[in-house]
């Protein structure tokens, strides 16, 4: 009896070891390449230059190894002469899942910097949390962005 209890007890916990979900830290590196959707440009009135842009925005996240996902985000900014701080809300989605951020930042002499903070996210990437960072990246192209994206991704174990 003794030994058949052990024997079913050491089952269950393999079982249980291996249907839970192991915490970690994962960081994500990538090129992404975004293009306005839906945009509404506004200018300040007696303040030449000034500019608040709002609207959707999608993209396309490259990895190094040929991996790819994509990003739909809408995004808000106010800028002074194409200068000045910038907001909004993404949705990163992978093969083995999403992640959900908020970011904000700021553009200058044609170049953007930022940081994201994770909110969420689903599949892998389920109930996530993490930092990250935007950096624009030279653009040979017109009529779209591209940046480097680092996410630094922390997922709990359930």
């Amino acid at each position: 009896m003794r030994k058949s209890l052990a024997l079913f007890l050491s089952g269950m916990a393999v079982v249980v070891a291996a249907s839970t979900a192991v915490a970690g830290e994962q960081v994500l590196e990538f090129k992404l390449v975004t293009k306005p959707i839906d945009v509404k440009v506004m200018e300040a009135a007696n303040i030449e230059g000034q500019t608040v842009v709002s609207g959707k925005f999608f993209g396309v996240a490259v990895f190094k190894d040929g991996r790819i996902g994509v990003k739909e985000f809408v995004n808000t900014s106010d800028l002074l002469k194409g200068s000045g701080p910038f907001f909004g809300y993404s949705t990163y989605t992978f093969e083995d899942g999403s992640i959900t951020a908020r970011y904000t930042g700021s553009a200058k002499d044609g170049k953007s910097q930022g940081e994201y903070t994770i909110l969420s996210g689903t599949g892998v990437y389920a109930n996530a949390t993490g930092t990250g960072t935007i950096e624009s990246a030279p653009n040979p192209f017109k009529g779209v962005n591209l940046l480097n994206i680092k996410l630094v991704v922390k997922t709990p174990g359930t």
